[in-house]
């Protein structure tokens, strides 16, 4: 594999940007007026004065694409909606026009691979939704030689080292380049219901063998101890499960071929299994993240180990019965073994065809850097920047307890582990296999050793491994 320039940017000097910039700037956006009767933000000009000198610090020629104009696509979706009330403040700074296309989840995952597969121009740039497809069907331009290039990027003040390692080592493609850039966060977190552990006097558990004990002091008439997907489907269980295996110091797929009959997978599933059987709800093999959430905030079940973002709609009083009382937490691990939640980056791209890819990535290095994550971040949406996840904006839209736990488990999280499974561009012949073998264990229709290993024999067959 070639050397990657954006694994291997230079040490970051020190930029002269203090916290008093920072917390002045997110403050000015908690304060007056920032947010609308609909929930949508408003940034007056005078709010982004701070930020605006901290563009003005990078060694970039912001206005060298001006009087450009480029579209931006993606799907209803946090980012968006934080992204798109700061483009006038982009425009201000680079000249650029930026005009959105903006579709819900199903429409643009039909409509936009139609139009890049057409060869059409635009958009610009997009939301990747599935990184396999676009870098395979040639739709997505390599961002090497733009970060390589010193009037368009400033190494050292766009500081890789303050963006998570797992949203580094995303955007790396099978062949050595990197054709998007991560834009959002999430990683497996726990929550747990205080209240309830704290009426049988039980902590946050910290290992799979406290979660099982846990789970069934707690677990009592309509009230379950833990619940996790394990529907039989490759979406579902594979996700929280894959973090078991990661977390027991084993892997999915390793060198192209299905690792899941490893003693660490097999171990890691049949404590996924006993505990849903043990202490999960009635009905649990039919559970989806849905269900798992929903069940979580009705207070009809005590932990969970999911989506970090779910943060958001437990901490929502007007959803959720156990806003306030949710104590949030690391990662569990097997016996004597290194916490790895698995973890998910939403990601965004240059189309292969657009005319205006200085101008695209010019946008990209933008919504990507310090100052931008930081105002989007003060709405509670989970960047990429450990600057943003630390800064009080953000701890105060999303909930300063739910942040730190949520960045412990995206600094554990391994990238690489997880991409070799849902990255494969077989992910499909391997996650439905694994979904339902989980199903199968949480069941109780098949032990763990025998499930995995007829899972890991049928996927090695289907990937040619």
């Amino acid at each position: 594999m070639k050397k990657k320039y954006i694994s291997n940017l230079p040490p970051s000097r020190k930029l002269n940007l203090t916290r008093r910039h920072f917390v002045k700037a997110t403050s000015a956006l908690v304060g007056a007026g920032l947010l609308s009767s609909y929930g949508l933000p408003i940034y007056a000009a005078s709010n982004v004065d701070e930020m605006m000198k901290m563009y003005k610090q990078a060694n970039i020629d912001w206005e060298s694409q001006k009087g450009s104009s480029i579209v931006l696509s993606g799907l209803e979706h946090p980012w968006m909606s934080s992204i798109e009330p700061l483009l006038p403040h982009f425009t201000k700074l680079t000249g650029i026009d930026v005009q959105i296309q903006k579709q819900s989840e199903s429409e643009y995952v039909a409509e936009v691979p139609v139009k890049l597969g057409a060869g059409n121009p635009t958009p610009d740039v997009y939301m990747v939704w599935s990184y396999g497809q676009a870098a395979n069907a040639g739709w997505l331009e390599s961002l090497d030689q733009h970060f390589d290039n010193p009037n368009l990027f400033d190494k050292n003040w766009y500081d890789l080292n303050d963006i998570f390692s797992s949203a580094k080592s995303f955007p790396i493609w099978n062949d050595g380049e990197s054709y998007v850039m991560s834009i959002t966060a999430e990683a497996q977190t726990m929550f747990a219901n205080q209240n309830m552990l704290d009426a049988v006097g039980a902590g946050i558990p910290t290992t799979f063998d406290e979660l099982l004990s846990t789970g069934k002091k707690l677990k009592s008439g309509d009230v379950a101890g833990v619940a996790m997907r394990s529907k039989a489907d490759g979406s579902a269980g594979t996700w929280p499960c894959g973090g078991f295996v990661f977390s027991n110091g084993g892997v999915v797929i390793q060198d192209g071929k299905c690792m899941l009959d490893s003693p660490e997978a097999i171990e890691a599933v049949q404590y996924y299994g006993s505990i849903l059987n043990e202490a999960g709800p009635l009905g649990v093999g039919n559970y989806h993240w849905y269900e798992c959430l929903n069940d979580y905030m009705q207070e009809a079940v005590a932990i969970g180990l999911d989506s970090s973002n779910f943060a958001t709609d437990i901490e929502n009083p007007e959803k959720s019965n156990a806003a306030g009382h949710t104590t949030y937490g690391a990662m569990v691990s097997g016996p004597g073994k290194q916490a790895k939640p698995n973890m998910w980056h939403w990601m965004a791209g240059i189309n292969s065809k657009s005319q205006q890819k200085a101008a695209a990535f010019l946008f990209l290095t933008w919504a990507n850097s310090k100052p931008t994550c930081l105002m989007s971040s003060a709405l509670g949406l989970a960047t990429t920047r450990t600057s943003a996840w630390e800064s009080d904006g953000f701890k105060s839209a999303f909930g300063s307890q739910a942040a730190t736990a949520a960045l412990t488990n995206l600094q554990n999280a391994d990238g690489k582990i997880m991409k070799d499974c849902w990255f494969h561009p077989q992910s499909g012949e391997i996650l439905t296999p694994f979904g339902i073998a989980i199903n199968e264990v949480v069941t109780g229709t098949k032990t763990a050793e025998k499930a995995m290993k007829e899972a890991t024999q049928k996927i090695n067959k289907a990937i040619g491994a």
